[in-house]
């Protein structure tokens, strides 16, 4: 029970890494809201044990104020953020346009922007909370020139920022990089099976890595164990990026 009593919100939490992160925290003694855009998948989540599905679109700076009030007014407080609502996409940078960019760095950078411009206040004013912020291994090394790289790479910049800024009001944020991992969004990337094949070989790990791989790390940052941790980047790549 190592996030008994805390309140979490995990954004994308109706799918993949998303509700591993969910089945994990509320399995440790959380009550876990799953925030998402899918409402189908948010009627699943809210038949588990402890776990409260909310539709949240992360684009929308409105609907993150809606949900962090609602939230803590529902609860009381709110411990825990994770920012891992996201999206991918294969198209070449030559034919990447305006509103491509805008709509990658609209969900994938905007929407940590807006969780924790929202929840950090809530956790400031109780004196501590945790917030995790999913970024990539692409945003560490030379590996994806395109708008999902961007998008990932300003998770990384606004995640030192948003530490060095929450610290001293007793708020955590540290970030993960995760590599390739087997999720429903993986799998639809169909055209990248030779690709996938290559990175498998080139990890020294020889392997894709799983959501629960992620769920793990996310879930020491989330708990008191990890209490002086800030700042911090935890790359889960199967040493891909350490080559």
């Amino acid at each position: 029970m190592r996030l008994k009593g805390k309140v979490a919100i995990i954004t994308g939490g109706a799918s993949g890494i998303g509700e591993c992160m969910v089945d994990l925290f509320s399995s440790e003694g959380a009550i876990v809201i799953a925030a998402d855009i899918n409402e189908a998948a948010l009627e699943k989540a809210n038949q588990k044990k402890n776990v409260y599905g909310m539709k949240l679109n992360v684009a929308s700076d409105e609907e993150w104020q809606v949900l962090a009030k609602e939230v803590n007014d529902r609860f009381g407080k709110i411990d825990i953020l994770v920012n891992n609502a996201g999206i991918a996409s294969e198209k070449p940078f030559q034919e990447i346009n305006l509103d491509d960019w805008q709509k990658m760095l609209a969900i994938n950078g905007f929407g940590p922007f807006a969780g924790m411009k929202h929840v950090a206040p809530y956790m400031a004013a109780q004196k501590q909370g945790s917030i995790i912020n999913i970024s990539s291994y692409t945003a560490q090394i030379g590996q994806g020139y395109n708008h999902y790289s961007a998008s990932k790479g300003a998770v990384r910049a606004i995640s030192k920022a948003a530490a060095t800024t929450f610290g001293w009001q007793g708020v955590r944020v540290n970030a993960l990089f995760p590599g390739i991992i087997e999720t429903p969004m993986t799998k639809a990337l169909s055209t990248s099976k030779e690709l996938l094949g290559q990175l498998i070989q080139a990890t020294p790990l020889q392997r894709l890595g799983k959501p629960e791989d992620i769920a793990n790390a996310a879930l020491f940052l989330a708990s008191d164990e990890s209490s002086y941790i800030n700042g911090a980047e935890i790359v889960i790549d199967g040493g891909f990026s350490a080559q």
